[in-house]
């Protein structure tokens, strides 16, 4: 493994990832990769080979090994680390894409033509949904995976004796599971920390999308203030044009205006607005 090209997709990630999203990174890669890298697979290198049948007969202990074994636990958890990163490489991905996109705008308009994107990695438009589509997919692929181990393996446990009476087996036999407790200690260690991942993707889901409510309603708010106050601003300046006008509302008419009491009675002359 190249760890240099890992260390800088990493390193990319992290970088465009919110507070939730560096821990739920921080929890994989400490707790899944490594784990699965330095530990899983030498507790599982050995699990055929020290699968015993009390029967000599050929062929049995592979039937009833594949019986109970039907997908390994390590090709399981390499399948499933690799579906989980992909989204966030995606992200990166995008991120990549409008930075491209953005220099070649400027070499085409110059420096004072403005910008297509003032900030590549801010979650806006387009790149918001393929953050949100990716932690989706995330918690999607980790409980799908969840489901899968469950069905193969109940309660996520192995016995260390499992009965077997699948052909070529004369009768049924006993098998012998080597080293059941330690494989399943690691497995539970690996279905916890899937499933804090699996929160933590919901907790940064809900996260983003209650902020981005609360951004659309905040801007919602501003424009209807700034509205209001054009409309209280067009409305006044009617009323002073009618202000204005009201001196020469009675000029046409055939009988003379209603005056107050205490003003003399003067006579206006019809005039043609």
């Amino acid at each position: 493994m190249n760890w240099g090209i890992f260390e800088g997709l990493l390193s990319g990630v992290n970088k465009y990832s919110t507070a939730f999203g560096r821990i739920w990174l921080s929890l994989v890669f400490i707790f899944r990769v490594l784990v699965y890298l330095v530990t899983a697979e030498h507790v599982w290198s050995d699990d055929h080979k020290d699968f015993d049948c009390n029967t000599k007969q050929p062929g049995c202990s592979n039937v009833c090994f594949d019986e109970f074994f039907p997908v390994s636990h390590v090709r399981l958890w390499a399948l499933q680390l690799i579906l989980v990163m992909c989204p966030s490489l995606l992200v990166v991905m995008h991120v990549a894409y409008r930075k491209a996109r953005e220099q070649r705008y400027q070499e085409a308009v110059g420096k004072g033509g403005g910008h297509l994107y003032l900030n590549p990695g801010k979650k806006r438009g387009g790149l918001w949904w393929t953050y949100i589509c990716s932690l989706l997919f995330k918690a999607i692929v980790d409980a799908a995976f969840l489901y899968v181990f469950h069905s193969f393996y109940p309660q996520y446990t192995l016995p260390p004796v499992v009965a077997c009476h699948v052909a070529p087996c004369p009768h049924t036999v006993d098998c012998f599971i080597a080293r059941p407790s330690e494989k399943n200690t690691f497995t539970l260690f690996m279905v916890v920390t899937s499933a804090i991942c699996i929160l933590l993707n919901l907790v940064e889901l809900a996260y983003l999308v209650s902020k981005r409510c609360l951004e659309c309603q905040a801007a919602r708010r501003a424009f209807a203030t700034h509205m209001g106050h054009h409309m209280g601003y067009v409305t006044s300046s009617y009323k002073q044009d009618d202000l204005l006008s009201g001196d020469f509302i009675f000029l046409n008419l055939e009988t003379h205006p209603p005056l107050l009491p205490d003003r003399p009675q003067d006579h206006m002359k019809k005039t043609i607005l």
